[in-house]
């Protein structure tokens, strides 16, 4: 009885003693900025070490191979959400994604929706900033100007759990580049501007009514215009609720504009 061929999970690597695989990365490369540009596939090649990301196999390409490559990081830690893309058709994190866990051909390419800067780089703050603005995703109270030497007022800590879990967001724009619906409708807020909905209307600081957040995302734009496909839901690397809240928010408004 032969013994089965090595997974992905499994291959030879340097840490098991076996010789390491040889990874070859299919990037998509094009920078709009050059009118003689083409989008078009490049192919890099690269020894596989034990515990490789693709953060760290992209810096490695940029610093043996191609210093032009263009792709964005800051953290290194799936907190800032800057190197967000396409990894074999899905989108995730290239500093969370271990290249052990892929084949030996690994596809790279830069979100979709999002306006690309160059490669795998594309700009996910000006969108984010424009649904930010256009929700209002700050906490709106009544009276006079707050007083910074009050103490602050006391929260459930339940509630203040729930609230937290929704705030755990890093807007790196994956939920948006697997949502169905922003492919085909421009202004739609996906599920990173539906959460930010959910989590202020949780929270009694905020003094807008189900009425005022019906007036924000009550429409095709909003929560109407999901299709329920969840790709959002399957992609998030913070692996935060959003099925249960744009389900949540989506019963809401139906009842304030049924109301």
């Amino acid at each position: 009885m032969t013994d089965p061929a090595p997974t992905a999970a499994s291959a030879p690597t340097a840490a098991t003693g076996s010789p390491p695989r040889r990874l070859r990365f299919h990037v998509l490369r094009h920078d709009p900025r050059d009118p003689q540009s083409v989008p078009n596939f490049e192919v890099f090649e690269l020894e596989e070490a034990a515990g490789m990301t693709l953060f760290i196999a992209l810096n490695e390409i940029r610093e043996q191979l191609d210093p032009s490559l263009a792709f964005d990081f800051v953290c290194r830690a799936g907190i800032c959400g800057a190197c967000g893309m396409l990894i074999n058709g899905r989108p995730g994190l290239a500093c969370r994604t271990l290249t052990q866990d892929l084949p030996a051909d690994i596809t790279l390419a830069p979100l979709p929706v999002f306006e690309l800067i160059a490669d795998l780089s594309v700009n996910t703050g000006r969108w984010m900033q424009g649904m930010s603005e256009r929700l209002e995703t700050w906490v709106h109270s009544l009276g006079d100007d707050p007083d910074l030497r009050r103490i602050e007022a006391k929260m459930d800590p339940d509630l203040a759990d729930r609230i937290y879990e929704l705030d755990r967001c890093i807007e790196c724009g994956c939920c948006v580049a697997a949502c169905g619906t922003a492919r085909m409708r421009e202004d739609f807020v996906g599920a990173v501007g539906l959460n930010k909905i959910a989590r202020f209307a949780l929270d009694p600081r905020d003094t807008r009514t189900d009425q005022d957040f019906y007036e924000l995302v009550g429409n095709d734009d909003g929560v109407f215009g999901c299709m329920t496909l969840l790709g959002c839901h399957d992609v998030c690397p913070k692996n935060l609720p959003l099925q249960t809240q744009i389900a949540f928010l989506r019963r809401k408004m139906a009842r304030t504009g049924l109301g």
